[in-house]
């Protein structure tokens, strides 16, 4: 298993440990970034961590892993999104195609929908057919109403009509599910500036999210997505997906620390139950292999 590997890597190094041993750094410098975070945040943050450990006098796996995790821990994020009772509460679900951002949608679809909030799926990715027809098929499965419009409509146009049926019903959360066709940047930002308009004036005062999703397996390209987003529509959220056996996550620490950005949910498989809230320290125990 490739993450336990990296996490053993680590172990591994730890117990390896002399004080003023330059090979040392250079080699978890080396492990952080190949942990997905990114080359001049793992050089700082290394560097930081040698002079830690020779003022403080810091050897041992334990201690020295314990020192890394208390550096990264203002990195790593989390934030718990919640529902007003009684009012329009509108999350968009943003991602690049492949993400596994229509997935997400139904997950968090499921998880308010147990927590006993009223939920409607706005199926506003409309330039691809079969992003449409999976979230309706995830509706169906889950006895959750989606609100679609035939495929190449205006996807703002969803979004205004899940929010008007949420609001003729007293309330509730609409989760948008948005197209992410980077490939043309420019049309991708001005659409969801659109999407982002409608649905801030549709949703109650405070009651608005927008939350990015990304793929642990795809490394720095995780950053770099949640800079394009962020600067388009400024983000609240993210989530990250994929995050198994396969996934380091080190993107957590890297959007946390160059973006400022707290993540809601951690996606571990494929099933509807494979979400959960993130838990830093949990999340850093895995991730340092303490």
């Amino acid at each position: 298993m490739a993450k336990m590997s990296f996490a053993d890597r680590l172990k591994s190094l730890f117990g390896l440990y002399k004080a003023d041993d330059a090979e040392f750094f250079d080699d978890l410098t080396d492990a952080l970034i190949e942990g997905d975070i990114g080359a001049a945040s793992a050089v700082q943050i290394v560097d930081d961590l040698q002079k830690k450990c020779k003022a403080e006098k810091i050897s041992g796996s334990d201690k020295i892993s314990r020192a890394l995790k208390e550096m990264l821990r203002p990195y790593v994020r989390s934030v718990s999104l919640d529902v007003e009772p009684g009012k329009v509460n509108v999350f968009m679900v943003l991602g690049v195609n492949g993400v596994g951002k229509t997935t997400t949608v139904a997950k968090m679809a499921r998880l308010y929908a147990e927590k006993g909030e009223s939920v409607i799926i706005s199926a506003s990715d409309t330039f691809r057919a079969a992003a449409v027809d999976q979230i309706a098929e995830h509706g169906e499965r889950l006895g959750i109403r989606v609100v679609r419009h035939q495929m190449g409509s205006d996807p703002s146009a969803v979004v205004f009509d899940a929010a008007s049926a949420c609001a003729s019903s007293g309330g509730g959360l609409v989760i948008a599910d948005t197209a992410g066709r980077l490939h043309n940047k420019e049309n991708l930002v001005n659409e969801l500036k659109k999407i982002d308009r409608v649905a801030s004036s549709k949703a109650s005062d405070g009651c608005y999210k927008k939350i990015l999703v990304v793929d642990a397996t795809t490394g720095q390209n995780a950053l770099r997505q949640a800079e394009v987003f962020n600067e388009a529509v400024g983000l609240d959220a993210v989530v990250l997906t994929k995050y198994d056996s396969t996934a380091k996550g080190g993107c957590i620490v890297s959007i946390g620390k160059e973006l400022s950005l707290p993540f809601a949910f951690v996606c571990t498989g494929e099933k509807y139950g494979d979400i959960a809230a993130l838990d830093p320290d949990k999340y850093l125990d895995e991730f340092l292999g303490i």
